[in-house]
């Protein structure tokens, strides 16, 4: 068929399309520690706005369909049966099982989102789904003996530690306020009496465990992408409630315990 591509070729397309998220990343880090990216609690509330229900689900989607749509459309490359390779998409799919099918549905009279921000997340997950989809389904070759490295279980026991942490912080977050109230409020409990950005540290956390689990170029470059969109993000939520809240607690980093 027209879009088949034989084995070497994937590869060099696959390579370049994760140096090319790595550069947007480094690009994408630079431009946020000098701006905040204006949606959530930044956001001008301008333009077209959609259901924040919707967008996240939106947003989130291409990291569940593009494995399913890979397994029934291989594109010409054989289609791995390595056990191995399906219990490392699968911590990543878990993921995002949670992000798009039950978290947005746990929110909050949650604000509406501008429709770009929903369009542009689309778009980074699309290939990023793409890159960790394709290479686990098709360009991997991990030996079983992988289940038995102590990288594989550093990286799942981190994993599955920042997993916990981005959901527990999550639900804090979603809890804060009652039904009706719009003030924002100190987050307390678990890794906020840390950082300010604990749901923020969590998903670093899940990351980076998950590229140490890999430990393969397209799960590094997701991995850095995280960092560079999300601690900046941190960064600013910080200083949003030092300027804030008088009574914030002082002890508490951005983004990292005890140091940033």
């Amino acid at each position: 068929m027209a879009f088949d591509l034989d084995f070497a070729s994937e590869q060099r397309i696959h390579t370049t399309v994760c140096y090319g998220m790595i550069a947007f990343s480094v690009a994408c880090l630079v431009a946020l520690l000098l701006t905040v990216a204006p949606y959530g609690r930044y956001s001008p509330m301008k333009g077209i706005l959609i259901n924040s229900r919707l967008s996240w689900i939106v947003m989130e989607s291409p990291n569940l369909i593009i494995p399913v749509a890979f397994y029934f459309y291989p594109c010409g490359l054989k289609l791995s049966r390595n056990p191995v390779h399906y219990l490392l998409l699968g911590m990543f799919v878990l993921h995002y099982i949670h992000r798009t099918l039950i978290f947005p549905f746990k929110l909050r009279n949650p604000k509406p989102a501008p429709i770009y921000i929903t369009l542009s997340a689309f778009l980074f997950t699309s290939v990023n789904g793409y890159m960790q989809a394709r290479y686990l389904m098709f360009l991997a070759d991990y030996p079983s003996s992988w289940l038995l490295q102590p990288n594989f279980w550093i990286g799942v026991i981190t994993f599955f530690a920042g997993m916990y942490i981005n959901i527990q912080a999550d639900y804090i977050l979603m809890n804060l306020r009652k039904p009706g109230e719009k003030e924002y409020k100190i987050p307390h409990g678990g890794a906020f009496e840390y950082v300010s950005g604990a749901n923020f540290f969590g998903e670093i956390l899940e990351w980076t465990g998950y590229a140490i689990a890999c430990w393969n170029l397209p799960a590094f470059a997701f991995a850095f992408s995280t960092f560079s969109s999300i601690a900046p993000r941190a960064a600013a939520h910080h200083r949003w409630y030092l300027s804030k809240f008088e009574d914030y607690p002082k002890q508490r980093k951005a983004v990292i315990p005890f140091i940033w």
